[in-house]
């Protein structure tokens, strides 16, 4: 599938580059692209698939949008009513799923080509304050739709009377998945798979029939990857990278409004069914919330998960935005996100839903670049996809005053504290007051070593365009041994 994988970084011997560049022009002689018009679109819990030349992201209440560029973006559907155009009428065609969660909405989706061409709808529907969901496939030949229901493929949220779960036994929501937010992949080797889940008893992957799309007999629910207990995880992404070898398991943990904290954690494994650890070391199977602590207890899966992105919010200084503008310098609750690759490039995507700081709960898409560590993490760069060549940064424009940001472990609307710090000119790094603080090194052509209050992060520096003054700006997004991420965007240069 063209959305899955991502091309890692190649470790080069250690260069320092020292030649200098016009203000903003691209260090490898490319030019910046000029102010990008983004365009907004309302895709919940966008899912990623390609399609030609576009790509799609279907999403929660039969939302969907396309684009060509990660820029430009066209709001192609929203709402499960008569008139949205992925159906005939979804309303009759999947009444049987809405009777069986008790809601006239649908939750997350996933839309994957088939090996005969034809795209699945992996769709689901959920009650909301309790598990009881359906999740069924609906086909079509064309992306767009119109999708025909197949049928009902999983149930979860059993009540006494309906019968065993999925695997025989009374349906249990603290081991239980709710079968919501499934994501659709190959491996390696072809074998298709989806990862599905949210909350209740955790993440789990089936192992799924190519012809049908389908899981094949036997597995119940599937096998375990993380969580349990009513953890608040959920919205499991899976990413090969075939330079690496790892799979890529992404998740959000905390709740998705304004309120809930949402983060985006990532893990890795050699196989796609597990076990998949975290930067620390940590196995995620064993990862679940305290069951002698209150339901989603948040405390005890805090420090779990490589962390990718949490709430945040730069000062208007930092890209020198006009007051109008400060909400795009800032998320509340991102997550539930999806990858693309490009195959002929590796370029690499992050795909979400955010909030925005004094925006409440209205919602957009948004799409950051992702390049790999040294150690074969993904970093999400700072400002949003512009279309910014992002491959080399030469060394005379990285000293400056940046404006950092300490992503947070904490499942909490605060946003993630920042500060301000000097790169200097000679490889140090100083606070507002002038002390010492720690050091920086360019390394290859973008490669950021960042040691800062005597712990190292690994990552990449680039330039990217400033979305709120279309103005080239120096960022740097970098990862600690432990999985704590630390962004940076320049405000001035040195």
């Amino acid at each position: 599938m063209l959305h899955r994988a991502s091309a890692a970084l190649t470790a080069a011997t250690a260069l320092t580059l020292s030649s200098a560049a016009p203000p903003g022009s691209h260090p490898g002689g490319r030019a910046m692209p000029e102010d990008p018009e983004h365009t907004d679109v309302e895709v919940h819990d966008p899912s990623a698939v390609a399609a030609g030349d576009e790509t799609w992201v279907f999403g929660s209440h039969l939302a969907a949008a396309s684009t060509e560029d990660f820029i430009t973006w066209e709001q192609e559907a929203n709402l499960p009513t008569p008139e949205n155009p992925l159906f005939d009428d979804v309303t009759t065609e999947l009444a049987e799923t809405f009777a069986w969660a008790e809601t006239d909405t649908l939750w997350a989706p996933d839309v994957f080509q088939l090996a005969d061409g034809r795209y699945a709808m992996y769709y689901n529907a959920c009650e909301g304050s309790s598990p009881r969901s359906a999740m069924g496939i609906a086909v079509s030949d064309d992306v767009d739709g119109p999708y025909e229901d197949q049928g009902i493929i999983l149930r979860s949220g059993h009540r006494e009377g309906e019968g065993p779960a999925e695997d025989g036994t009374p349906y249990d929501a603290t081991v239980h998945p709710n079968v919501v937010d499934p994501d659709v992949f190959r491996d390696a080797e072809g074998t298709l798979w989806m990862v599905y889940g949210s909350y209740s008893g955790g993440i789990f992957i089936l192992e799924l029939d190519e012809e049908t799309g389908e899981p094949l007999p036997g597995q119940g629910y599937g096998k375990h990857l993380m969580g349990g207990n009513h953890s608040r995880i959920e919205a499991p992404s899976m990413m090969h990278d075939p330079e690496t070898g790892y799979y890529y398991l992404f998740t959000s943990f905390g709740g998705l409004s304004a309120d809930g904290g949402y983060t985006m954690r990532v893990a890795r494994s050699t196989s796609p069914d597990g076990p998949f650890h975290d930067a620390a070391g940590h196995r995620m199977d064993e990862v679940a919330a305290d069951p002698s602590e209150p339901i989603f207890d948040d405390e005890y899966i805090e420090p779990f998960g490589t962390v990718v992105m949490d709430g945040f919010q730069l000062s208007a200084d930092a890209a020198g935005a006009d007051p109008q503008s400060v909400q795009d310098l800032g998320y509340v609750s991102p997550g539930h996100n999806t990858t693309f690759r490009d195959p002929e490039t590796g370029r690499m995507e992050l795909i979400f839903h955010t909030r925005f700081p004094g925006e409440g709960e209205r919602h957009q898409v948004r799409t950051h670049r992702m390049q790999m560590t040294e150690d074969g993490w993904p970093v999400a760069a700072p400002l949003q996809e512009s279309g910014e060549p992002m491959e080399r940064v030469l060394r005379p424009g990285v000293p400056g005053e940046y404006e950092l940001v300490a992503h947070s472990r904490e499942i909490s609307a605060e946003p993630a504290p920042t500060r301000t710090v000097t790169l200097r000119g000679d490889g140090t790094i100083v606070n507002a007051g002038g002390e010492a603080v720690g050091t920086w090194r360019l390394q290859a052509q973008n490669r950021a070593v960042i040691t800062l209050d005597g712990v190292e992060h690994d990552g990449i520096f680039a330039e990217q365009v400033d979305p709120a003054g279309g103005d080239p700006a120096v960022t740097l997004s970098a990862l600690s041994e432990g999985g704590d991420a630390l962004w940076g965007v320049r405000t001035t240069s040195d």
